[in-house]
C-alpha cells in the first residue's frame, strides 16, 4: 500500500497526518509513506523528525486586505497556483500512491486536485466544525470527507460522501489518569484550573486570567496551572502587579510551555484555553468541562464554530474576546467549580462527545476505498 499525505502550516494539520500515519506504520510496516508539504512549513521540520518521507512544493495564500503588498502577494499565489501544480504531478508520478490523503492547509490543495484529475483516489480529513476553504473545495472530487465533528457535512457540497471519524488523540491523553497526574505533579484535592493559549501564547489570555491566578495566590482557594507562551514572559510582572509573587506560592504553577500536557489536563478539574481542534478532542477524550476563548485571527472563524459545537452540547462556556474581562473569567470559572453537579454535567457531556478510536476509523477508510480490506 502507497499512501501519500498532503497538509500543513499549522500543527494542526500536520499532528493529525502524522498520527494517522504513524498508526498505519504500526498496523502495516510495509505500507509506503510519502508526505507532501510546503517549502518552509512547520512540516518540514516535524516531518522527517517523525521518520517519515518528504516532498516540498511551494504554495501560498491570497491576501484578503487591500493593499500594495497584499495585490504583489496575490499575483505570486497565482503564479504558484500552476507551478505547485506541476510539482505535485512529478511527485505523483514518481511515487505512484494507492490514495492521497489531505488534511489542510494551502498544500493539500494542488496536491489533491492534480491527484483526482490523474485518477488517483483522494480523501480528506477535516479537524474542524467549520471546514476550511481548501477542503471545501477538495470536497466535491474526493471519494470520502472525513469529519472530526457531526454537523460539519452542511457546510460541505451536498453531493459529497461524508463520515465521522474524529479527530486522532494522543495515546497519553486518552489513557491518562486525574490521581495519578495529581500525585505526579504533587498536587491537592483543592480545584485544579489548567489555562493556555498555545505554544506562543495568546496575549488576551493571559490578561484575561492573571486576575484569577491573582486572587488564587491571595486566597489558595484554587490550583493553577498556566502556561503563559514564548511571548507572554511580561505575565508573572502583570501578576505581580496585582499583589502576588507566584514564585511564593506553592498553589501555582506558571511557565512558559506545558510540556506534560497528558498529565496537567488529566489532573484539572477546569480547561480554559482556545478553541482549536485538536486541543478540544483532547479536552472531551478525557471529558474536561472547559471555558473556551476563540481566537478571532483564524480562517472563517472556525474556532468560534468549535467552541460553540462543544456550548451547544452543554460541555464548554464560552467567552469571545470582544466580551473578555477579567471579572468574567472569574465569573465564570467561580460559577463551575462552586457547582459541582454542573461540572459534573459539562463533564459526562464533553466525554460523551469524545471519540478516541480516530486512527482505526481513518485506517479503515484508506483500507476500505485501497482494497485492502
Amino acid at each position: 500500500m502507497r499512501i501519500l499525505f498532503a497538509g500543513g502550516g499549522t500543527a494542526g494539520h500536520i499532528n493529525p497526518a502524522l498520527a494517522v500515519a504513524g498508526y498505519i506504520r504500526e498496523k502495516n510496516p510495509n505500507a509506503d509513506i510519502l508526505f507532501v508539504g510546503n517549502r518552509g512549513g512547520m512540516e518540514e521540520t516535524l516531518v522527517p523528525k517523525a521518520g517519515f518521507k518528504m516532498e516540498l512544493i511551494t504554495i501560498s495564500g491570497f491576501k484578503r486586505k487591500i493593499s500594495l503588498d497584499a495585490l504583489k502577494q496575490n499575483i505570486l499565489t497565482v503564479k504558484r497556483i500552476f507551478s505547485s501544480s506541476a510539482e505535485a504531478k512529478k511527485i505523483l508520478e514518481k511515487f505512484k500512491p494507492d490514495i492521497c490523503v489531505g488534511t489542510g492547509g494551502y498544500v493539500s490543495g494542488p496536491v489533491l486536485r492534480t491527484a483526482a484529475k490523474m485518477g488517483i483516489p483522494t480523501i480528506i480529513h477535516e479537524q474542524n466544525a467549520y471546514p476550511g476553504v481548501t477542503n471545501k473545495m477538495l470536497s466535491k472530487s474526493a471519494k470520502t470527507v472525513m469529519l472530526a465533528v457531526k454537523g460539519a457535512e452542511k457546510y460541505l457540497d451536498k453531493n459529497c460522501n461524508f463520515v465521522i471519524t474524529g479527530n486522532p488523540v494522543r495515546r497519553e491523553i486518552i489513557s491518562a489518569d486525574k490521581q495519578t497526574a495529581r500525585k505526579k505533579l504533587g498536587l491537592d484535592e483543592r480545584p485544579v484550573i489548567l489555562s493556555f493559549g498555545g505554544s506562543l501564547g495568546a496575549r488576551k489570555i493571559n490578561e484575561g486570567v492573571a486576575g484569577l491566578v491573582a486572587r488564587s495566590g491571595k486566597d489558595g482557594k484554587y490550583q493553577h496551572i498556566h502556561g503563559y507562551g514564548k511571548y507572554g514572559h511580561w505575565f508573572s510582572d502583570l501578576v505581580k502587579e496585582k499583589g502576588v509573587d507566584i514564585n511564593e506560592c506553592d498553589n501555582l504553577d506558571v511557565r512558559e510551555y506545558i510540556d506534560n500536557m497528558a498529565d496537567c489536563m488529566a489532573a484539572a478539574d477546569l480547561v480554559i484555553s482556545r478553541a482549536g481542534a485538536i486541543t478540544l478532542s483532547e479536552i472531551q477524550a478525557l471529558g474536561k468541562p472547559a471555558i473556551l476563548i476563540p481566537s478571532p485571527n483564524v480562517a472563517e472563524n472556525h474556532q468560534y464554530h468549535n467552541a460553540m459545537a462543544l456550548v451547544n452540547n452543554k460541555a464548554a462556556e464560552i467567552i469571545e474576546e470582544k466580551d473578555l474581562t477579567e471579572e468574567f473569567v472569574i465569573n465564570k470559572a467561580d460559577g463551575l467549580l462552586q457547582n459541582p453537579d454542573r461540572l459534573r454535567e459539562y463533564s459526562d457531556n464533553s466525554h460523551k462527545m469524545a471519540i478516541t478510536d480516530a486512527n482505526e476509523r481513518i485506517y479503515s477508510v484508506i483500507r476500505k476505498i485501497t482494497g485492502a480490506i
